[in-house]
C-alpha cells in the first residue's frame, strides 16, 4: 500500500522533474528525485493530461443579447387605386377620396398609412380608403405604406402626383350658370341671389 501511495505522489511532481528508484539496505524499494547512489535508476513517468478551464466548450450566455426580431413580410404589390397618376381633381373645398390596395391582402397586425407630400395624413389603420379635405390648390404627391405590428415599414409606394383645382363659386357659376331651380340647392347659387320671378300679366284677369 505504501508503495502505490508513494508512486501516486511522485506522479504529481512537475513533468520536468526526474524520479529515481533503488533498494535500500533493508530491502525496501525507495523512490526519490535525487540520483543518490550509483545503483539508483531513473523512472520514466507519462505526462498527465491537463484539461482546459472550460472543458465542456459551452458558449457563455449573454443576458443582454436581444431576442431575434421577426423577419419582414413582403407584399407582391401595393399601389394607389384612386386617384389615377397625374390626375386633376376639381373641388372648391379641396376634398379628395384616396383608395389603395395590396396583394396579398393586409396581413394580421399590419396597417395602412397614407402620406401627402411626405407627411402622414392620419394615424395608421386597417382601412384602404382615406378621405382628405382642405388640400391646397396646386400639384401634390401621394404615397402609401404598410406598417407591421412592430411599427416597421414593410412596403411603400413611390410618390404619385395629382393636381388640385379649387374652383371658386364665381368660377363654378361661369362654367354652369344658375337656373331658377338651382337657387338654394347649389352652393354657388344662394337663395339671396335668386332673381324675382316675372309675373304673367294675364293671371290678374282670373
Amino acid at each position: 500500500m505504501r508503495f502505490w501511495l508513494l508512486i501516486a505522489c511522485l506522479i504529481t511532481l512537475p513533468v520536468a522533474a526526474e524520479v529515481f528508484t533503488y533498494v535500500d539496505a533493508q530491502g525496501n524499494r525507495v523512490f526519490t528525485d535525487q540520483p543518490g547512489s550509483g545503483k539508483a535508476k531513473r523512472v520514466s513517468i507519462t505526462p498527465s493530461n491537463r484539461m482546459s478551464a472550460n472543458p465542456t466548450g459551452a458558449v457563455p450566455f449573454d443576458a443582454g443579447k436581444k431576442a431575434e426580431t421577426k423577419p419582414l413580410f413582403h407584399y407582391d404589390m401595393l399601389r394607389v387605386l384612386v386617384p389615377d397618376p397625374d390626375a386633376t381633381v376639381r373641388s372648391s373645398a379641396g376634398e379628395l377620396i384616396v383608395s389603395v390596395t395590396s396583394e396579398p391582402g393586409l396581413q394580421r397586425g399590419h396597417r395602412f398609412r397614407l402620406l401627402l407630400d411626405g407627411q402622414p395624413t392620419a394615424a395608421p389603420g386597417p382601412s384602404p380608403v382615406f378621405a382628405l379635405n382642405n388640400i391646397d390648390r396646386g400639384s401634390h404627391h401621394l404615397s402609401v405604406e404598410i406598417l407591421d405590428e412592430q411599427g416597421r415599414t414593410v412596403e411603400r409606394t413611390a410618390n404619385q402626383p395629382f393636381h388640385m383645382l379649387r374652383i371658386s363659386l364665381a368660377q363654378k357659376r361661369q362654367v354652369n350658370p344658375c337656373v331658377l331651380a338651382d337657387y338654394g340647392l347649389r352652393p354657388e347659387c344662394p337663395i339671396k341671389d335668386k332673381p324675382p320671378e316675372e309675373k304673367n300679366p294675364f293671371l290678374r284677369f282670373f
